[in-house]
C-alpha cells in the first residue's frame, strides 16, 4: 500500500514537486523537505531551491490574512475551529516573547532554528499577530528559511558533499 502511494506521487507529481509540497506543510516545512530531497536523490541545489520556494509560498498569505482567519475561527460555531484557534493562540503566546524581544531579528532567528514548531508558519503568524510590518517580516522569514535550509542541508547532505 505504501509503495503504491509512493509510486503514485513520484510518477505523477515528480521528485521536485514532492519536495516543494512537503516544504509548504506546517511543522514539516524545510525540516522535512530537505531530508526528503536527499532520500529521493535530488542534487543538493535542487532540494534547496524547491525547499526554500515551497516554505516561502504560504508566508505572504499568513502575514496578510491570519488575523482575519483567527477572528473568524474564534467566532465560528464549529467547536473544532474554536479549539484549533485557541490552540494557535496558545502557540503564538508561548513563542511570542522571542520575537517581541528582538523584533525582526527575532523572526529570523525563530524561523531559522530547525526544530518542529519554529518555522515560517509559526514565525510569521506571531509577527502578524504582534502587528509587525509585513514586508520586513517577510524578509526576516526569508532569511530564517535560508538559515534553516542551510542547516538542514548540512545535516542531510553533509558539508563535504555541498562544498
Amino acid at each position: 500500500m505504501t509503495e503504491a502511494i509512493e509510486q503514485f506521487f513520484l510518477e505523477t507529481v515528480g521528485k521536485e514537486l514532492c519536495v516543494l509540497f512537503c516544504s509548504m506543510l506546517p511543522i514539516i516545512e524545510c525540516r522535512g523537505a530537505v531530508p526528503l530531497g536527499a532520500v529521493l536523490g535530488l542534487p543538493w541545489w535542487q532540494t534547496a531551491l524547491f525547499s526554500v520556494a515551497g516554505n516561502l509560498l504560504p508566508v505572504p498569505f499568513i502575514l496578510l490574512f491570519i488575523r482575519l482567519i483567527l477572528k473568524g475561527m474564534h467566532s465560528c460555531r464549529i467547536k473544532f475551529l474554536n479549539r484549533f484557534a485557541a490552540w494557535l493562540d496558545r502557540k503564538i503566546e508561548k513563542n511570542k516573547g522571542t520575537i517581541e524581544k528582538y523584533s525582526y531579528l527575532g523572526v529570523l532567528i525563530f524561523v531559522g532554528i530547525p526544530l518542529p514548531g519554529t518555522g515560517a508558519w509559526t514565525g510569521t503568524m506571531i509577527a502578524s499577530v504582534l502587528g509587525l510590518e509585513p514586508k520586513r517580516s517577510f524578509l526576516a522569514a526569508f532569511g530564517g528559511v535560508l538559515l534553516a535550509t542551510a542547516i538542514m542541508m548540512l545535516v542531510s547532505y553533509g558539508a563535504v558533499a555541498i562544498f
